[in-house]
């Protein structure tokens, strides 16, 4: 029996709706939706971006406090106290109505360690405090709010459409790399630095959505907003083999100079967190040194872009070049370690700027003429003390290269900024951004899954009601209360109620007599006490226990010691660890 012709295409068009069905399906899959997702998230960056860039540019010309502005025409009051002004107002925003101040640290340590979950109305009150900061005077720059505001954006889109953990980690990349991306017109650098300084690893899941949200946040900053952050010329090199030997020296230095920001940066904070003052008060002492720098040097003051371009161009003496580069060294420490809100990325490349410009004025005494111009060596200084400050030289070298569409000095760059990553890191193994969370007993080391461990905090596995004993009771009460609750150990409160000791059975064995049940228990409590706080990772208190040969430690508050927050024992962790392990073996199915 014969198929006519009707029945064969219609059966042929049935086939095909099933292949046309069955390559959507194909395409329907999670990395559809995320990088779908990315597509918005770019677009939603860019916007934000831009916004924040004009706002803080209105807000630069309302109070003047930038330099190319003729600042001689204000009173000197007037420039000493706006910066104190400013950082009053951030300081009381920063205490009565943010949780957390994030920067490019904590943005690190939200994706690495606390699911990706940001708290958006910290993110973006700090973005806010920002503006405020460096339209006050504040030495420091706008990118790194940016990267804020990128994530932040990114985090808003993941929590409307009710995001895993996982896919949360890959939406705040696709904001942070936008956020720079759109800064700086700059897609690939925007990519290159969520990779290297937040992720640290490169993996195919995360790096596709990241790239498209980076396309995609440049064309709306570019197109709609016009934002071209530095003009820089284009530059050759003029004696190759006799300058890779200056751009050697030039790395080096720059390495020298990356550890020294960081390091002044980091002790202005240890001196700001030492001083007896409210921390309301902090920021507006830390703007009151910068105004007072100001009044001097007005060039340092705020972001810089047009001190960057007058380096550039040779507009200063090698003198003025050195002074600069310190003072904005100083400046940027004492706005960012009082309190300030802002970006290290481009006060670093406003002191490699320095270095470079006054490099060059030295190399062109002992080869006059023979080498390239003044702004080649600032441009690649720019490259190097930014790739040592951030311990990324991929980012660093990607940015100047985007910024100049000039393949010319590709070589010197790389070269510089690499050396300068290799010296920073000899001098100070953190970077700029790793340092803080260090300090907060976190590693957090680039390629490396993090141990869950190191991934959970004492807040998530300690018990909050805790039994205590006072210390005024008697022996045998105690004895009694160890019966009763079957408990070795407990924090001893004074008659305020304030943590005074630990008291436990190895206490109450070696230190007590059958005739002493009359002793009260403040006379054999442990009085120097080991205690955790609640932001410390169970891996760190995990090596207090073993070091020490001790099973249980008081919580409590940073701010005061003697302020009981919650009890953690050995089995405490253990507990945790077990959960931990099982909900991440739910998520693999």
């Amino acid at each position: 029996m014969e198929v006519s012709s009707e029945h064969k295409l219609a059966f042929h068009n049935v086939r095909e709706h099933f292949r046309i069905t069955e390559y959507i399906a194909r395409f329907d899959t999670e990395t559809a939706r995320i990088n779908s997702i990315a597509i918005i998230i770019g677009l939603l960056t860019g916007f934000v971006i831009g916004v924040y860039d004009r706002t803080l540019r209105y807000s630069n010309t309302f109070l003047g406090m930038q330099q190319g502005f003729p600042l001689h025409e204000f009173p000197h009051y007037y420039v000493l106290f706006v910066p104190a002004l400013g950082g009053l107002l951030v300081g009381i925003i920063s205490h009565f109505l943010m949780k957390k101040k994030y920067g490019v640290d904590g943005l690190i340590e939200t994706v690495t360690l606390r699911g990706a979950r940001l708290t958006l109305r910290d993110v973006f009150l700090e973005v806010f405090t920002s503006i405020i900061t460096i339209s006050s005077g504040g030495s420091l720059g706008k990118e790194a709010p940016g990267i804020l505001a990128g994530a932040g954006t990114g985090a808003f889109v993941g929590r409307v459409l009710k995001s895993t953990e996982r896919q949360l980690q890959v939406l705040l990349g696709c904001g942070a790399a936008g956020g720079i991306a759109a800064a700086f017109n700059a897609p690939l650098a925007g990519v290159v630095f969520v990779v290297e300084v937040i992720y640290g690893e490169l993996e195919t899941r995360t790096f596709i959505p990241i790239v498209i949200s980076s396309v995609f946040a440049t064309l709306v900053s570019s197109t709609l907003f016009g934002i071209k952050p530095i003009e820089i010329s284009s530059y050759q090199l003029v004696s190759p083999y006799k300058e890779l030997g200056l751009y050697l020296m030039l790395g080096l230095l720059a390495g020298f100079i990356s550890a020294l920001l960081i390091r002044t940066l980091y002790y202005t904070k240890d001196i700001f967190l030492e001083i007896s003052l409210h921390p309301v008060l902090k920021p507006a002492l830390g703007g009151l040194a910068v105004g007072a720098i100001g009044l001097f040097y007005p060039r340092v003051l705020g972001m810089g872009y047009d001190v960057i371009t007058d380096a550039l161009n040779n507009q200063f003496t090698f003198k003025l070049l050195l002074i600069l580069l310190f003072l904005k060294i100083l400046a940027f420490s004492l706005s960012l370690g009082s309190g300030g809100s802002g970006g290290t990325i481009v006060p670093s490349l406003f002191t490699g700027a320095m270095l470079g410009g006054a490099f060059w004025t030295a190399a062109n005494l002992f080869f006059p003429g023979t080498i390239a111009e003044q702004g080649a060596y600032a441009m690649v200084g720019m490259g190097a003390v930014l790739a040592g400050t951030a311990r990324a030289p991929l980012t660093a070298i990607l940015i100047l290269f985007e910024i100049t569409r000039n393949y010319n000095m590709i070589l010197p760059l790389m070269f510089a900024c690499v050396l300068s990553n290799v010296m920073s890191n000899a001098l100070y193994p953190e970077s700029i951004f790793t340092e803080g969370l260090r300090r907060k007993g976190f590693k957090i080391r680039k390629g490396r899954e993090v141990d869950i461990m190191s991934s959970m905090f004492v807040k998530d596995a300690m018990i909050t009601y805790v039994q205590t004993v006072s210390e005024e009771k008697s022996v045998e009460v105690l004895t009694t209360l160890m019966q009763v609750s079957r408990h070795v150990g407990f924090p001893v409160l004074d008659s305020r109620g304030k943590l005074s000791g630990i008291v436990t059975l190895s206490d109450l064995r070696s230190k007590v007599k059958s005739e002493d049940i009359d002793k009260k228990v403040k006379d054999i409590a442990t009085r120097r006490l080991e205690v955790a706080y609640p932001d410390e990772t169970l891996d760190a208190v995990l090596k207090r226990f073993a070091s020490k040969q001790i099973g249980r430690l008081p919580v409590v508050d940073r701010e005061d010691k003697t302020r009981l927050l919650g009890l953690i024992t050995r089995s405490d962790i253990v507990n945790a660890y077990n959960k931990k392990v099982v909900e991440k073996v739910r998520d693999t199915y």
